[in-house]
């Protein structure tokens, strides 16, 4: 077959039976989608642009609706989807079709279709021209006019391309009132905070990222939004409100990763030691809110006192998890051998009567060798032997139990 042929060959392969089963097939659709973006790639870049804009059209007609039967948990045939369709935009822009009939197309699928490949203005700016992005904001307007506010899609749809035709405009001011219409999550704030500083309108900026903090505080992205404002504070000279925003932020919400942000930040600008206010914040949550300890302990562990560190775990064993409190006992055996014996004890001895964990006797055989370790660091062999003897006659009826310890080598 000639170049030609093979290529619609491939097109015609982007068909999907809706009866086939979703996992069949997956693999040798993909190839023929790569073929079709391979083949036509080559045609653009040998100027024939024009003669690749039905085909990648059509590819990525049936592509989006394969996928509304086609399995693509692993997202491959989505992101050879999306690369069809930046194609097709490259493609639209060499050789433009007829700007109304590509915006109503856009719309169309932006809000009629599954929810895929997303439609990016930005793409097709070129090949829509003005008369286009005129025809797509019209029939955005139109749309919204009698567009369901209880469709979740349509709403969505719609709001994204509204955002995207001001951000395309290259107002600013227009973009960031289209954001501030629907100010519902921390990441309006964040899109918004960065479009005014990439635009080195900081000082706006750092007022909507203040905005963002206090009006989502513990949001998505709010940790994003207030290490940008740190980064604009301290570039425009402000280090006391730098830290302040990280101190702040402790306060309300005291844990170890706000406070290893407080303890840079303040490192960073030279400012004084925040530990003795830090623990003093923590110490008191933990008095009233025992839960509080796990968090303790961590900024305990990241300024190095670990014999405080240990007291306090030891005091607030119920609360800790296992990984915590098993990460504890192994810095703790390396030069304090002695004090895990009887934690570690306990972990095997919890998990193999924990009947509800189908794998509590793997659980507790993964420990015996970091208890072997602890019980030989003075150099008796034997302890760690005798332990074991007890282990098997206590737990004599539990084969399978005895069977894994057995298998283990120890």
């Amino acid at each position: 077959m000639t170049g030609d042929e093979n290529l619609l060959a491939a097109v015609d392969l982007l068909r999907r039976d809706r009866r086939q089963h979703p996992y069949r097939g997956r693999r040798a659709y993909s190839q023929a989608a790569r073929e079709v973006a391979d083949g036509c790639a080559r045609l653009i870049d040998a100027g024939e642009a024009a003669r690749t804009v039905p085909l990648l059209r059509k590819a990525v007609d049936r592509m989006t609706r394969a996928l509304m039967y086609l399995d693509d948990s692993s997202g491959i045939v989505g992101d050879d989807l999306r690369q069809l369709m930046s194609l097709y935009a490259r493609a639209c822009t060499t050789a433009p079709p007829k700007s109304i009939s590509l915006a109503k197309w856009l719309v169309g699928l932006a809000c009629d279709g599954p929810g895929w490949p997303h439609v990016l203005l930005s793409e097709f700016t070129g090949a829509l021209g003005e008369r286009g992005m005129a025809e797509v904001a019209r029939l955005v307007e139109e749309r919204a006019r009698t567009a369901d506010p209880e469709s979740w899609a349509a709403v969505y749809s719609l709001r994204d391309l509204k955002e995207q035709l001001a951000e395309v405009s290259g107002d600013l001011d227009r973009y960031v009132a289209v954001l501030a219409e629907s100010l519902t999550s921390a990441i309006q704030y964040e899109r918004i905070t960065h479009a005014l500083r990439d635009a080195g309108r900081r000082q706006d900026a750092i007022t909507w990222a203040r905005r963002g903090l206090a009006d989502k505080p513990g949001w998505p992205h709010t940790e994003q939004l207030r290490d940008d404002l740190v980064s604009m504070l301290l570039a425009e000279g402000k280090a006391d409100e730098a830290v302040s925003a990280r101190r702040e932020e402790f306060a309300r919400h005291p844990t170890g990763t706000t406070y290893r942000a407080l303890a840079v930040t303040s490192a960073q600008v030279g400012a004084g030691d925040p530990a003795p206010w830090a623990l003093e914040i923590l110490t008191e949550r933990v008095r009233r809110q025992p839960v509080f300890a796990t968090e303790l302990l961590d900024v305990l562990s990241i300024l190095g006192r670990h014999e405080e560190a240990w007291r306090l775990a030891q005091q607030h064993r119920t609360v800790l998890g296992d990984e915590q409190w098993l990460k504890l006992l192994n810095e703790r055996r390396i030069d304090h051998p002695e004090d895990v014996l009887v934690p570690y004890q306990d972990m095997i001895e919890s998990h193999v009567l924990n009947s509800a964990d189908k794998h509590r006797y793997r659980r507790a055989i993964a420990l015996l060798p970091a208890l072997r370790d602890a019980y030989q660091a003075p150099g008796d062999r034997r302890a760690f032997m005798r332990y074991l003897d007890d282990l098997r006659a206590r737990h004599a009826r539990r084969p399978t139990f005895i069977k894994a310890l057995d298998g283990a080598n120890l």
